[in-house]
């Protein structure tokens, strides 16, 4: 009996000693800083990478947020405003350990609104009729947010390494960008060969691959015969399935051109999680700009080359994390560009949609009696999904001749959801 006491309780101290280890809290401070100064008021966000686990703190007079934390890796960020300035912040190198000090520093930079914004990215295909994978189908919508007339004549269409938001990146090192004054433009880049306006408060349809009706031979696809425009240069990317012939109703003035400057018989746009961006060159144009060999950059090998471009010229980008890696994404582009990411799950006919500005758009007083609420077109009921938090439905205001003004805050995490079904889908 004896004996007996005597093993419980060496197993009763073992368990009380392997508890206290595992449930070891730390104190963790973060501080923000904004134009050289601790800033208070800073909402924080802070990402467990290993689970996916989520807190936030707000950043008191000395600029810290304080959260309580287990050992682990963590992902810091957050937009803030100040004087109708919006900045961004982001710390991927956020590690947490038992012994201390766990100090760390969030510098936040100053970062633009755009005029004309991305509002939906369709990159992640869905299932055929046979139930294998369709990948031929993605799309970009690009919107006028504002109420004049928007010039997309220059806007140049890009993609950041790794290839997916798991991949190997060969500008991240040691949880941070290596890449300080530019974005990497991977492969290749398409633009415009026209003059591209577009009215107030409206939109154009990019068909990435193939401006066909992809609905006629795929139930679950979408018709993309009738785009406004295509990425279609097959004198560059030749590969029949991605780029077929265009639908007779786009003018092959509406064509874009590429210059790859890597290799590769089409543009290799991930369908799970690409760092997607849209630039404008200055002074130049993208052709110049790409086919000079002084902008290209080379960090492992011919086929890593990247056009570097600079970060002033970036519009705006979307950042997309696989949700079948969550422990495995890493940030691509810098916080200038967007401090966050949206978590996505391709292969199911999901688009990368993006959020109304609730206060903006119910301020217009147009938009009196045509907003339609309840929005029911995300995935937040879906492991890993998300949907828009104003509860206003984009699109159905829309048909009834709403203004939708978007959340343009260049942080993927507040700006876009996972939308079930794209907007084009009929």
């Amino acid at each position: 009996m004896k004996k007996f006491i005597l093993i419980a309780l060496a197993v009763l101290v073992s368990f009380a000693a392997c508890k206290e280890h595992e449930d070891k809290i730390n104190e963790v401070k973060i501080q923000a800083i904004v134009e050289g100064l601790p800033q208070a008021s800073v909402e924080i966000l802070l990402v467990d990478k290993t689970h996916g686990t989520s807190y936030t703190a707000v950043t008191g007079a000395d600029g810290y947020a304080v959260f309580n934390l287990v050992a682990g890796l963590y992902e810091a960020s957050s937009t803030f405003y100040k004087e109708a300035a919006i900045y961004n912040g982001i710390n991927s190198a956020i590690s947490v350990t038992d012994a201390g000090p766990n100090n760390f520093r969030l510098d936040m930079v100053t970062s633009t609104a755009s005029q004309v914004i991305i509002k939906e990215l369709y990159i992640g295909g869905c299932m055929d009729d046979a139930d294998k994978q369709y990948l031929n189908d993605c799309y970009v919508i690009l919107y006028n947010n504002s109420p004049v007339e928007g010039d997309a004549s220059k806007f140049t269409f890009g993609m950041s390494p790794g290839a997916n938001s798991n991949a190997t990146n060969p500008y991240f090192k040691d949880g941070q960008l290596t890449n300080t004054d530019f974005i990497p433009a991977w492969n290749a880049v398409w633009w415009f060969q026209t003059t591209v306006t577009i009215p107030p408060y409206s939109q154009i349809v990019i068909a990435i691959n193939g401006a066909i009706d992809h609905s006629a031979t795929v139930s679950r696809s979408v018709d993309l015969s009738n785009a406004d425009y295509v990425f279609y240069d097959p004198d560059v990317f030749n590969m029949a399935a991605k780029y077929p012939a265009p639908s007779a109703s786009i003018p092959t003035s509406n064509y874009l051109q590429t210059y790859c400057y890597a290799q590769g018989k089409a543009w290799p746009l991930s369908s799970s999680s690409p760092a997607f961006f849209v630039f404008s060159p200055e002074v130049t144009t993208a052709e110049a700009f790409v086919s000079s060999p002084d902008n290209i950059d080379v960090p492992t090998n011919t086929a890593s080359s990247c056009a570097k471009v600079p970060v002033d010229w970036v519009k705006d980008g979307i950042e997309v994390f696989n949700a079948s890696a969550m422990d495995k994404n890493n940030k691509r582009f810098l916080s200038s560009v967007d401090a966050g990411y949206v978590v996505f799950t391709n292969k199911l006919g999901y688009s990368i949609y993006r959020n109304v500005d609730k206060e903006a758009t119910e301020a217009l007083a147009e938009n009196q009696g045509k907003l339609v609420y309840d929005y029911a077109g995300g995935t937040a009921d879906l492991e890993n999904g998300s949907t828009d938090p104003s509860g206003i439905d984009a699109e159905a205001s829309i048909a009834k001749g709403a203004h939708i003004i978007y959340k343009d805050t260049n942080n993927s995490t507040n700006d876009f959801h996972q939308r079930k079904v794209a907007s084009i889908k009929k």
